[in-house]
């Protein structure tokens, strides 16, 4: 009885251990995986990895907001794109990024759709859709990366925004010396921040669920 007692609750255990950690993977900040994906990509053909620059990254997530959560009008014939004189007039102050900071934008990349998709998913299907696709990433003017995703109201349609520039790494884009404001919904890369992706909260609830479920039958199997 004892042994079955110890082995019921290292079951225990085993199964909190992997919501916990399941947990934490859904609430890491997938705009960091996307710079991870640029670069990596960037380096294996031999070129120079790009500053991930947070005060840039936050003017990516003003960028998908600034289309109101309307997918449509994002790539193809219909697409459009905000006005380049909102990044001084209105996505600099929104970040708290000093408009005499901004630097050229030398490459973007956006896209939306109604389903969530992981970082590398997205980057390799979603985003990097074409040559031209491959021309931005590889372009050697870019010096600095950030990127941006996020949902509507927290769910779909969801967004990724990449924005490149040949700034000056560590000058360019600068909120002097404090942390990019954080706006919700949506995150941005840099930003230290944790950002859940899609049915997150959904997958730990359940996961909290199965466990404590398992504990009360386990416990109640032990007569406690």
């Amino acid at each position: 009885m004892a042994m079955l007692q110890r082995f019921l609750l290292l079951c225990i255990f085993f199964i909190s251990a992997s919501a916990a950690k399941v947990q934490t993977k859904v609430t890491d900040n997938p705009a960091d995986e996307l710079v991870a994906a640029v670069n990596s990509n960037r380096t294996a053909n031999k070129l120079p990895s790009l500053y991930s620059n947070p005060g840039l990254a936050c003017l990516a997530l003003q960028y998908i907001k600034a289309y109101g959560g309307d997918c449509k009008v994002v790539g193809g014939p219909d697409g459009k794109k905000p006005a380049e004189s909102e990044f001084a007039q209105e996505f600099a102050p929104n970040c708290g990024v000093q408009a005499s900071s901004l630097a050229q934008i030398t490459g973007r990349f956006l896209a939306c759709q109604s389903k969530y998709a992981e970082p590398s998913e997205a980057f390799n299907d979603i985003l990097i859709r074409n040559t031209k696709s491959l021309d931005i990433l590889y372009s050697k003017n870019h010096t600095e990366v950030g990127a941006a995703v996020s949902g509507s109201g927290g769910g779909g349609p969801y967004f990724w925004c990449v924005l490149f520039s040949n700034g000056k790494p560590k000058s360019s884009f600068s909120t002097g010396g404090v942390e990019p404001k954080v706006s919700r919904p949506g995150c941005f890369s840099g930003s230290n921040d944790q950002c859940s992706g899609a049915n997150s909260l959904s997958q730990t609830i359940y996961l909290w669920t199965i466990t404590v479920g398992a504990s009360v039958v386990l416990l109640y199997a032990l007569g406690v």
